[in-house]
């Protein structure tokens, strides 16, 4: 690469992390529905049209700064993840909770954007769904190496659901039973309500200390999905 290219390419590198840096502060600020590329160009000097250049939609920056949440949310699971190796699968389960609630609580904003109400006139690409999936993946393979090595107390599966739970294993982990799908698909469900309950406000004036609270929480779920608790 020539010098010259070299150069605009770490221009543009920068440039678009300023886009969305402004970007961000806007969500802070107004939230996601009132994000606006010509505000954001305003703040940061440039003119409309240069910012075209760099995102041609506000549906475009805003899928940038989801996949961007989604993927630091997964590297903040993977790396508890990689951190607990060789501790016992309900500990390492646990640790990763943990990380998601630490993330969440420190990016509220973020958060709001992945995890918050849908923004109007928005439907996410496709380019979303693997950064998406990547926290919950974690979980997956520590409940997967639990299965396959120490074993699971496999939950119960009422009749009606069998059906669901066989397309849910499918889908999610053909390799695992589909009573275990049904519960790792409830307990990530019930992981991000009280996640959420805690960075929207909901254990105010309720619940003191949230983070005794949330790890007998997150262990619980664990418990539910089969992890033992001794061995």
């Amino acid at each position: 690469m020539s010098t010259v290219r070299g150069a605009r390419a770490r221009a543009r590198i920068e440039i678009t992390a300023a886009i969305k840096a402004e970007a961000r502060a806007q969500l802070a600020a107004e939230g996601a529905a009132k994000l606006s590329l010509r505000a954001v160009a305003r703040e940061l000097g440039m003119v409309s049209s240069a910012l075209y250049r760099y995102f041609p939609s506000r549906d475009d920056l805003l899928t940038a700064l989801i996949v961007d949440a989604y993927d630091s949310l997964g590297a903040a699971a993977e790396t508890a993840a990689a951190e607990t190796a060789g501790l016992r699968p309900l500990a390492r389960w646990t640790a990763v909770c943990r990380a998601v609630r630490a993330w969440a609580v420190a990016h509220p904003h973020e958060y709001a954007l992945i995890y918050g109400s849908p923004v109007p006139g928005y439907t996410a690409p496709q380019d979303t769904n693997a950064p998406a999936a990547r926290a919950g993946l974690v979980l997956v393979g520590i409940v997967r190496e639990a299965h396959a090595g120490e074993g699971v107390a496999l939950p119960p599966l009422p009749d009606a659901l069998r059906p669901e739970a066989a397309r849910l294993a499918a889908e999610v982990a053909p390799d695992l039973p589909p009573a275990l799908v049904v519960a790792l698909v409830a307990a990530w469900s019930h992981l991000f309500g009280v996640v959420s309950f805690e960075v929207f406000g909901q254990f105010n004036r309720l619940v003191e200390d949230r983070d005794t609270f949330f790890t007998a929480a997150a262990r619980r779920l664990g418990q539910d999905v089969g992890l033992l608790p001794r061995g």
